[in-house]
């Protein structure tokens, strides 16, 4: 018989995660840097939350241990360290006065250095033999190094320690060993050296809880290490081929909750490729359906009818099985990389449409060609293991959406097919142009307007891409009135569409478009 017992968790439990969960947070900071190292740093520095526990940074565990010095600085002072060792000295010099030989040598013990290490250290080199003195002197010297120690810590420490209760000498030693101790754990976790980091240290001067999330935070961090989603390069820490897969799969999971189950594309598709049946999903036959029967429910609906003996079935009864025809295409994401995608989320938002766009295309629809283009000041094809850390440029603000379109041509003209597409997402009318091989750059005419000769040239390169039968989406991330002129224009030459968007609703629209395109049901 199998027992199951609860205990109440005491944090000694050994945390129950997965190399996935864990990278699934990893992810979701990526989506606000661009830098896998810079996602590692903050994961390991703020921690994280899940639903069930919290994950503590190093960050708090620094302010754990800082927390822990003001804690001590706050309760003793250290004013009194020395009071005994000044009182055994003066005792060793106070006799040495009473046995002296000569008023120069009391004059020499009279003039003792103040401080008490060198007084001590001074000393040794007047004392008379045979004066029955040595071995209380020997006791006093052999504590010349720790009442060293208490001294420079005092004079460097001691005005922090304010606290109401005055430490003797053999208490001011323990604390400043403890002192020392939370000090190089305070380094060692500013460092981020986990493996050298004892839990025990934590455990012993900070309390048992700080050990505990010590000991999960580098769990987690084991897990991130060895899950493969990883990889290190000259002590950098990239992403994986399966760590950019992996960010794919969880932006496309991540969009694909935000959507509606009834959610319908209105783009139909004049070419239709294979077709794939659902028996799960049936319907009556309209006039112009595939006769694609689902029998045992046509005859249960000629019995409901009442034939039964014998079975009539009469087009009423019909019942078809329903069938997607899918069609295969070629599609280029042109994406805008300018300075002014990194206001309001813009560029994460479209970022993380593209990798789940990868994402759906590689195993969903593995016979559709896909690529990326990002366009700055000028355009170039972004690769499925850089998509996941490119960002937007600021060293090359404008927007050169012509040679976007050029070199997503290209693309297309390389992997041809009967649907062509090419999805543009961007914020801002073009700035930038090639002509005849060179370089154009210009600041709209004014605030808010259009760039002339940037849009001209623009444009036909929008009428090369008409004329190659490649169809142009735009999805716009800014609702500026140059904006929107400059769209209409480049859809009235393609025939292509164009939509307004948020960037929060922006992964929604662009995926249910694409798979609408990609399927009609009949």
């Amino acid at each position: 018989m199998l027992t199951v017992r609860y205990t109440e968790w005491d944090g000694t439990q050994r945390i129950q995660l997965s190399p996935e969960n864990v990278f699934e947070k990893f992810a979701e900071l990526m989506s606000y840097t661009d830098d896998a190292r810079q996602a590692y740093d903050w994961m390991m520095r703020q921690g994280f939350d899940t639903e069930s526990m919290q994950i503590v940074g190093l960050d708090d565990l620094v302010e754990m241990v800082r927390e822990e010095m003001r804690r001590r600085q706050a309760q003793y002072n250290l004013d009194r360290a020395l009071d005994e060792m000044r009182e055994r000295l003066d005792d060793i010099v106070d006799r040495e006065r009473g046995v002296g030989e000569s008023e120069e040598y009391r004059r020499k013990l009279d003039n003792l250095p103040k401080p008490i290490s060198e007084a001590i250290a001074e000393l040794g080199n007047l004392l008379l033999s045979g004066n029955g003195l040595g071995a209380d002197y020997d006791e006093l010297a052999a504590e010349l190094d720790n009442i060293r120690e208490v001294e420079n810590f005092r004079r460097g420490y001691g005005h922090l320690f304010q606290g109401p209760n005055s430490l003797d000498y053999e208490e001011a030693l323990e604390l400043i060993q403890e002192m020392n101790r939370l000090q190089q754990l305070e380094r060692d976790l500013l460092s981020g050296d986990l493996q050298g980091i004892q839990a025990e240290d934590l455990g012993e001067l900070v309390g048992d809880d700080a050990a505990i999330d010590f000991r999960n935070l580098r769990q987690v961090m084991v897990l991130l290490d060895t899950s493969g989603y990883l990889s290190r390069s000259e002590g950098r820490v990239k992403l994986s081929p399966k760590g950019t897969r992996k960010i794919g799969q969880l932006a496309l999971r991540d969009i694909y909750q935000t959507l509606l189950r009834d959610r319908a594309g209105g783009h139909q598709s004049d070419y239709r490729g294979l077709s794939e049946t659902r028996p799960e999903s049936t319907r009556p036959y309209r006039f112009g359906d595939p006769l694609n029967l689902d029998v045992v429910r046509t005859l249960k609906n000629a019995m409901a009818r009442g034939s039964l003996n014998p079975v009539t079935v009469e087009p009423g009864d019909f019942e078809v099985v329903e069938t997607i025809h899918s069609t295969t295409s070629s599609t280029v994401l042109l994406l805008d990389m300018s300075w002014s995608m990194s206001w309001e989320g813009r560029f994460i938002a479209a970022k993380r449409v593209a990798l789940a766009m990868e994402s759906l295309i590689r195993t969903r629809f593995p016979r559709d060609y896909f690529s990326v283009v990002g366009f700055y000041t000028r355009a170039t094809e972004l690769r499925a293991r850089d998509l996941p850390e490119a960002s937007w440029n600021m060293g090359d603000p404008f927007t050169n959406l012509q040679d976007g379109l050029r070199l997503g041509r290209e693309l297309l003209r390389r992997h041809p097919s009967q649907n062509q597409h090419m999805i543009v997402i961007t914020d801002g009318q073009p700035t930038a142009y090639f002509s005849r091989g060179r370089l154009y750059c210009e600041w709209p005419l004014s605030f808010g307007g259009l760039s002339m000769r940037a849009a001209s040239e623009t444009l036909k390169e929008v009428e090369k891409v008409t004329r190659q039968g490649i169809v142009i989406n735009t999805f716009m991330l800014d609702d500026s009135p140059s904006l929107r002129a400059f769209v209409e224009q480049m859809t009235r030459i393609n025939k292509g569409r164009a939509l307004f968007t948020r960037p929060d609703r922006l992964g929604e629209y662009l995926l249910v478009d694409y798979i609408a395109r990609k399927r009609k049901k009949v």
